[in-house]
């Protein structure tokens, strides 16, 4: 089993930026799909972005590209979220995803290895 701890979150204006890290334990995840997903309040978890193991392909949600950047530092074990002209709609908890099958999904039922998550919260 895969145990993911996130961090970076905080409190930011609109327009700043902030850099998630997911740090892996348990078991090397340099094969593993790596994905984050965000949860507003009141609201579905839900896509964000995700990465090929080989860091060959990455993949985002309407509603980020362009702002957000996914990579993977596999030496570190680590994934990193960078986000970008924030706004206001990007509030919520952010999970990080682990999913060892072949091919990247960008929805959550796929994935079974989960973190805490970690609270990004922006202002206007």
């Amino acid at each position: 089993q895969v145990q993911l701890a996130e961090s970076g979150g905080g409190l930011v204006q609109a327009g700043g930026s902030l850099r998630l890290s997911c740090v892996a334990s348990g078991r090397p995840v340099g094969n593993y799909n790596m994905a984050w997903f965000r949860e507003a309040p009141g609201e579905e978890r839900e896509f964000a972005a995700a990465i090929h193991w080989s860091a060959a392909t990455t993949y985002y949600a309407d509603s980020v590209k362009g702002r957000f950047t996914i990579s993977r530092d596999k030496d570190k074990n680590t994934v990193y979220l960078q986000m970008n002209s924030l706004k206001p709609e990007d509030t919520a908890v952010y999970y990080c995803a682990a999913d060892s099958s072949q091919y990247v999904h960008l929805t959550r039922s796929e994935y079974d290895s989960w973190g805490q998550g970690t609270q990004v919260t922006v202002s206007s």
